[in-house]
């Protein structure tokens, strides 16, 4: 495995430009490949983005580019994408990039369509890297402003893991590393379409006792999906899985959460079009829920989430539909 310190994050928004300077704070050199020349320009110029992540200043280290060729020459690449971009992405990257090259994935989601998850995708699309996961409790303006944030992030090679970890780490970024690629990814899929249905909760003003139960209800379905799929226990009880479901179950700063509150406010879905359409819970929740069905998991808040978005049934039925479910033990 090269010991080289240059990093390419693929993908300008916000996430990956806030990762883009934790890479360039920790020391390496950082290549942020972005589609939009004019962003480049922005980034390359004013030291900003200012578009998708306002106030935040760009590292000296990283330097912008429109060219796929130079960003995926890095030593390693985080891939900062959309969860049902990055197919094409990847496969538009796969002829430049080194064979043994850790290859992040930051996105969170399952593939619609295929069903498949994303670290499979990105093993089937550049098979000669090494596929990686990085989840955990961040928002973008947080890492940014380097205020204390921790995530995880797993690679089937420990020594992998471990390597990204040390590359990326600061002490405002912390990252534990871990094996457990399948329960990581899981976890970041699932919790978005489970902060869409904690969002409806709040945004219906039903109060902080439906909150909570909402949440652990939801980590629940977490949990029985995750371990049918393989995912270790331990994984979903730690930073991406609990961890990020706690966060994005609790604040307006998470677009999946958002989209929920504009649903529970009364907002019909064509109002709301525009976040939902940046809400990644919003299109992974009828893949996950389809492929729960098939394996027999029992999954009603996915489901009525994926009902709601579906316009099969609006807020209040679900909300009755959840209520009116037999009672059972815990």
């Amino acid at each position: 495995m090269t010991t080289e310190t240059s990093v390419a994050v693929l993908g300008a928004g916000a996430f990956g430009t806030a990762l883009a300077n934790v890479a360039a704070r920790a020391g390496r050199s950082v290549t942020l490949y972005a589609r939009d020349a004019a962003v480049v320009a922005e980034i390359n110029g004013r030291r900003s983005n200012a578009a998708r992540l306002p106030g935040a200043e760009i590292h000296e280290r990283v330097t912008a580019t429109t060219s796929l060729v130079e960003a995926a020459s890095a030593a390693m690449i985080l891939v900062v994408v959309p969860a049902q971009a990055l197919r094409a992405v990847l496969a538009a990257a796969a002829p430049y990039i080194r064979p043994g090259t850790p290859l992040v994935i930051c996105a969170k989601g399952i593939e619609r369509g295929t069903g498949h998850f994303l670290s499979d995708v990105a093993a089937a699309e550049v098979p000669g890297a090494v596929p990686a996961m990085l989840s955990g409790p961040s928002f973008a303006a947080d890492i940014d402003r380097g205020l204390p944030t921790a995530v995880t992030v797993a690679a089937a090679d420990e020594a992998v893991a471990r390597h990204i970890a040390a590359t990326l780490g600061s002490p405002a970024f912390r990252l534990y590393h871990a094996t457990d690629l399948r329960g990581v990814e899981i976890g970041g899929a699932t919790k978005n379409v489970l902060a869409i249905a904690a969002g409806i909760v709040a945004g219906r003003k039903l109060g902080a006792s439906a909150t909570a139960a909402i949440t652990a209800r939801g980590f629940a379905e977490l949990t029985r999906f995750g371990t049918h799929f393989g995912a270790k226990p331990q994984t979903l009880m730690g930073l991406s899985g609990l961890g990020d479901l706690i966060l994005s179950c609790s604040s307006l700063q998470s677009r999946n959460f958002a989209l929920g509150h504009a649903l529970g406010e009364g907002k019909g879905l064509e109002l709301v079009s525009g976040k939902g359409a940046l809400a990644e819970g919003a299109l992974t929740a009828e893949i996950l829920v389809e492929k729960a069905r098939e394996a027999g998991i029992d999954m009603p808040i996915a489901e009525a989430v994926d009902a709601v978005l579906g316009g099969i049934i609006d807020v209040d039925q679900a909300i009755v539909q959840l209520m009116a479910r037999p009672q059972r033990a815990e």
